[in-house]
């Protein structure tokens, strides 16, 4: 029943008069106060709609990349002149080299670096620290005490002595003092526990001096940005350590090649996610061959790089032992399927011999190089490419193509092709088009790399571009090849034809080493190889003597008895030579070995006598 009637009663309650008269003085003074304080209340809520609104923009547009300065450039603009009429963001030095700490450490002051700075037009005149300069706050200012203590710190109306514990110089406290500021707080910047840098605001001429409110409203705004710039900086470490160990993993410096003037061009993404696997090498190869390899491993990240360098390091391995290039993605293959973390990758070689400028490709998966002639003509090379490392599916099929004196051949990975808009065919002719189209001089990687298809929206790439020059005569090169009979008279017409020819090089000093490892090579084709075919001299940077032969097998240094006649002839050569090896060939093999230069001969100077 009572229960029944408690509705009611408030009813009742909610309908009766006021006790006191309409008219009297104390009506309305209670009138007056309930409308003040629900003005106050209904001004109290636009308020707060108003600073909500306000943090939920900054949520859109400050943290649009993950670039590290874009993000605090957003923010100091973002606060003015809503907030303030002036911003500045600086960071700690130890933050931006990617150490992490709860807070600033160390003996003496607190090291950061101006980041971003925002003012109205009326304050320009300041002079603010250079953005991207180290900022310098010395002694016990107020930008120190709250990075030290990490609270916030508010100046409501600044006295003349404070101007110098706001600002960096005594000049630049003249000049803030002169151009009206009157109001100042700082806050730092904090995300996941770690202290990032400092954000603090000014005020000047008639606007109202910064009050609690405005300190609570940009500490939370703060707090918000912090994430972001702390996400960026995250971020851009990523991309940096991913960068760090690919260029680790790249050739640093590229080898003498023989007939060839190289260029090469890697060019990470602007997205750090992007960085990927891409690679390029170019190996030196007996005989003054030059072996061209580019390759990319299908993903990115860390893992995509330490898959680039595996792969590098068997292709490198297996291309110093003078394997056929279809023959090193076939072991390519079989080493990427070995891998852990189950990645694929495309991979393209090709062999330059300066002695007939011919070309060997193999592909699996890469894009074809792309030749242009002398004359300006360019076209892709036509060769049926594989299936890209890890796949499974071998063998992969070579090409072999002539490269003509002054002529340009360009190796790529796809990412100079691959767009999110256009297909591979229609960017291959694009390439092919503006390669052609382009000066002389404009024809180094770099060049070809900032002029790809891709635009800007690109994909991490390598380009490598060899320029053939003559293969005779050219500064630091020079070769000769000779047709040895397959009779026992061969081993005396090869000596004289290399100590002639060592004679014409001013290489007098070489001519014993080298006609005493001439008949041995040659006497080994006489007896295990059918006779010799070819003898070659390539002159670069080390004298290279070449002897071709019919047999099948690779000959290999064996221990011979103390009674034996002979069986150390391999011993000699290996002793005489700097180095020596064999590799097979499509009609048998070759053995080479290699001498290195009397030092002041003119040949070591660069200068080759034909």
């Amino acid at each position: 029943m009572n229960a029944d009637r408690g509705p009611e009663v408030e009813r009742m309650n909610l309908g009766r008069r006021s006790p006191i008269r309409r008219g009297s003085a104390g009506a309305r003074s209670l009138v007056t106060g309930q409308w003040r304080r629900s003005r106050e209340a209904v001004t109290d809520r636009l308020a707060a709609h108003r600073r909500l609104t306000w943090l939920h923009e900054a949520g859109t547009r400050i943290g649009t990349t993950l670039d590290l300065a874009t993000t605090a450039r957003e923010l100091a603009e973002f606060a003015v002149p809503r907030l303030a009429d002036g911003a500045a963001v600086d960071l700690l030095e130890s933050v931006l080299r990617g150490e992490e700490v709860d807070r600033w450490r160390g003996p003496g002051r607190p090291v950061t670096r101006a980041m971003a700075v925002a003012c109205v037009d009326a304050l320009r005149a300041l002079e603010p620290d250079p953005v991207g300069d180290i900022s310098v706050h010395p002694g016990a200012t107020l930008p120190n005490r709250c990075l030290i203590t990490r609270r916030p710190v508010l100046v409501e109306r600044i006295a003349a002595p404070q101007y110098e514990m706001i600002a960096p110089t005594r000049n630049a406290a003249r000049l803030l003092k002169e151009a009206g500021v009157h109001s100042y707080m700082a806050v730092p910047l904090v995300a996941r526990g770690v202290l990032l840098g400092i954000a603090d605001f000014i005020r000047a001429g008639h606007r109202p001096g910064f009050t609690r409110a405005d300190l609570a409203l940009a500490t939370q705004l703060a707090a918000e940005a912090a994430v972001f710039i702390d996400n960026a900086r995250l971020y851009g470490r990523e991309r940096e350590t991913v960068l760090t160990l690919q260029r680790t993993l790249l050739p640093r410096v590229t080898p003498t090649t023989p007939g060839l003037t190289v260029t090469t061009c890697y060019t990470p993404p602007k997205d750090p996610a992007g960085v990927g696997g891409d690679w390029f090498d170019v190996v030196a190869l007996p005989g003054g061959r030059t072996a061209l390899v580019v390759g990319d491993v299908m993903s990115h990240g860390l893992a995509a790089a330490a898959t680039m360098g595996r792969l590098r390091t068997v292709a490198r391995t297996l291309m110093m032992l003078d394997i056929a290039p279809d023959r090193v993605l076939a072991r390519m293959d079989l080493a990427a399927r070995d891998l852990e973390e189950d990645q694929v990758a495309t991979c393209l070689i090709c062999v330059y011999d300066p002695a007939d400028g011919s070309c060997t490709v193999a592909s699996a998966g890469n894009p074809p190089p792309l030749l242009l002639g002398a004359d300006g003509a360019a076209s892709y090379v036509e060769l049926t490419p594989g299936a890209p490392l890890g796949a499974g599916v071998i063998p992969y099929d070579p090409v072999r193509v002539t490269a003509p004196d002054d002529s340009t051949l360009f190796v790529f990975t796809d990412g100079l092709l691959k767009t999110r808009t256009d297909d591979i065919d229609t960017q291959l002719a694009r390439l092919k088009d503006t390669v052609a189209a382009s000066a002389p001089g404009r024809r180094d990687a770099a060049a070809v790399a900032a002029a790809g298809p891709g635009g800007t929206d690109r994909f991490d790439e390598t380009v490598m571009i060899a320029g053939t020059r003559l293969p005779r005569n050219a500064a630091g090169c020079a070769i000769e090849t000779w047709e040895l009979p397959a009779d026992g008279s061969s081993a005396g017409i090869a000596r004289r034809l290399v100590r002639e020819q060592l004679d014409r090089w001013g290489l007098t000093e070489l001519v014993d080493a080298a006609e005493l490892v001439t008949s041995e090579l040659v006497g080994n084709a006489l007896r295990h190889g059918n006779g010799p075919g070819r003898i070659r001299l390539v002159l670069h940077d080390r004298l290279v003597l070449e002897v071709a032969d019919t047999g099948p097998d690779l000959p290999q240094i064996q221990h011979a008895p103390l009674s034996a006649e002979g069986g150390r002839g391999l011993q000699l050569v290996n002793m005489l030579c700097r180095r020596w090896g064999s590799c097979r060939t499509s009609s048998g093999k070759v053995v080479w070995a290699e001498h290195d230069l009397p030092l002041g001969s003119p040949s070591a100077r660069g200068m080759v006598v034909a």
